[in-house]
């Protein structure tokens, strides 16, 4: 199980989801000359949603970004700044299928201490 779990900000909830690095490692692998991939995450409720991941063309640093379906995912779940957001892969042991699970999370503050509800 990889993945990573990010608390957003503005550009996060308006643009873009920025993501790891390290977290290409997990997603399919990007077809020859491509810098785009393209792959399916279920949420809690059982809705699959359609990403794209992409990376930077050129330079020394790749920055890989969600874009396509990130927005309309945002929207959907009415994230905010200070939300927090999970994306899980799982390998199902005995048939070798890879799946995505992505999690949004409501920034609750209680008494001055955070705490986050899944949606």
């Amino acid at each position: 199980m990889k993945g990573f779990s990010k608390i957003l900000r503005k550009t996060d909830t308006k643009k873009r989801l920025s993501v790891p690095i390290r977290f290409l490692k997990s997603l399919p692998p990007f077809k020859l000359g491509s810098h785009a991939v393209e792959f399916e995450a279920t949420d809690e409720k059982g809705e699959t949603w359609a990403f794209q991941c992409s990376t930077r063309k050129s330079g020394p640093y790749r920055k890989p970004v969600l874009t396509t379906g990130w927005v309309a995912f945002v929207k959907s779940k009415k994230l905010q700044i200070g939300d927090k957001v999970r994306f899980v892969k799982y390998r199902n042991r005995a048939t070798a299928t890879i799946s995505y699970k992505v999690r949004a999370e409501k920034e609750i503050k209680i008494f001055g201490a955070i705490f986050y509800a899944p949606i």
